[in-house]
């Protein structure tokens, strides 16, 4: 099986959340005749394969499935041919490296298990939670540590990492305000949902400026907003859809306290027909890679890669949803990143000050470079298995 092949197949056939099923047969057909024992339909499309080579820890590799709802824009020849969707996060090359490492470390001599997970509705932070509900480590085992990577925009080849939290924690609401609707030339006799949404997404913008704390990191987003359907009627209500990142729990719970009340305080300044109505509907906890458990996995990937292949990373307002496999087993979680942008391309872009301007994850043109990216991330993950599994007996 040729690797870049493998990628190019999914990277033209991306799928949305919870609806990877091509995606999961083919990570089955790959892993089926290398001797795993591979189980499709974990919390809805999800894949786990195992591998046991005696007594010894299990080690838990993890790699995500989902596409975005994005029109891929890159003009490569391999571009997405379903429309309006594309892996603009990178997940088929997670998919693929875990592929690749599957296929060495059958090869490589230690001791133990090995737990592959191919983790749906990593987009929408369902998937990690669907495979725990529906009996992941009663079913499989449970782990001793959670591995797992993700590419982004460092320069193919590189590794970067950081200990103690170091993805974002992130909560989504989808709000309804309700106004009541009228004819446009007579707004006197309505209340404008609109106008009272436009207020909403301004005064949200106060929360991080004047209430966080400075020394803490925060982000509140709206990236949603719909109402009406024609210019000429005051409609009903209105929709937001607003997404909050932090980092520990206290500010997790003012952000979150604050949206409430100035949308609730809105909507009562704007006498609305009747309370706003609110749908926490996806979250995802911060992230926590493990001090002492990434000190150890870094040394090996420093000895394999050299110091000058391995950096370490600010925090990330992004965030990733695998950290809860760790906390439901209640073992550590590391979590690495690395490259995958043509090295000349970020070496200028930081000689020009404007790094804003290369491809990032869920941008139209975001598509890593197959080589070294992915010999990169087979690779990393080997090596970060052979650092927790025992040696051959």
């Amino acid at each position: 099986m040729n690797l870049a092949d493998f990628y190019r197949d999914l990277h033209e056939h991306p799928e949305l959340s919870e609806h990877e099923h091509r995606t999961a047969e083919r990570i089955a057909q790959a892993l089926v005749p290398l001797g795993y024992e591979v189980t499709t339909g974990v919390g809805g499309t999800g894949v786990v394969a195992l591998l046991h080579k005696g007594d010894g820890p299990t080690v838990m590799l993890r790699a995500d499935m989902d596409a975005l709802p994005v029109e891929e824009k890159t003009g490569l020849p391999y571009a997405s041919k379903v429309p309006g969707v594309m892996h603009a996060c990178g997940h088929d090359m997670h998919v693929t490296c875990l592929v690749g490492a599957a296929r060495e470390l059958m090869e490589d001599l230690w001791s133990g298990t090995l737990m592959l997970v191919f983790q749906p509705a990593e987009e929408i932070a369902k998937g990690a939670r669907a495979m725990v509900a529906d009996g992941l480590f009663d079913r499989f085992g449970k782990p001793d540590i959670v591995l797992g990577q993700h590419v982004g925009p460092l320069p193919a080849g590189m590794l970067g990492y950081g200990t103690g939290p170091i993805m974002a924690g992130a909560d989504s609401v989808q709000v309804t305000l309700h106004g009541r609707g009228g004819h446009g030339s007579r707004p006197e006799t309505t209340v404008d949902p609109i106008l009272m949404a436009a207020n909403v997404v301004t005064r949200l913008q106060g929360i991080v400026s004047r209430e966080v704390p400075p020394g803490e990191t925060a982000v509140v987003t709206v990236g949603r907003l719909h109402a009406g359907t024609k210019d000429n009627i005051i409609p009903d209500s209105a929709e937001l859809g607003i997404n909050m990142r932090t980092y520990t729990k206290q500010t997790r719970d003012l952000v979150r306290g604050a949206i409430e009340r100035i949308i609730r305080a809105e909507a009562a300044a704007s006498g609305a027909a009747k309370d706003p109505e609110f749908d926490w509907n996806d979250s995802a906890p911060v992230l926590v890679s493990d001090p002492a458990a990434t000190t150890k996995t870094v040394a090996e990937f420093t000895q394999k890669f050299g110091a000058d292949k391995v950096m370490t990373m600010p925090l990330i307002t992004g965030s990733e949803d695998v950290g809860i496999f760790g906390e439901a087993a209640g073992v550590p979680t590391v979590f690495w990143f690395w490259g995958g942008l043509e090295f000349e391309v970020v070496v200028e872009a930081f000689q020009r000050g404007g790094l804003e301007a290369l491809p990032s994850n869920h941008s139209s043109v975001f598509a890593p470079v197959l080589e070294p990216t992915l010999t990169t991330g087979v690779q990393a993950l080997r090596v970060a298995a052979l650092t927790w599994l025992g040696p051959a007996s």
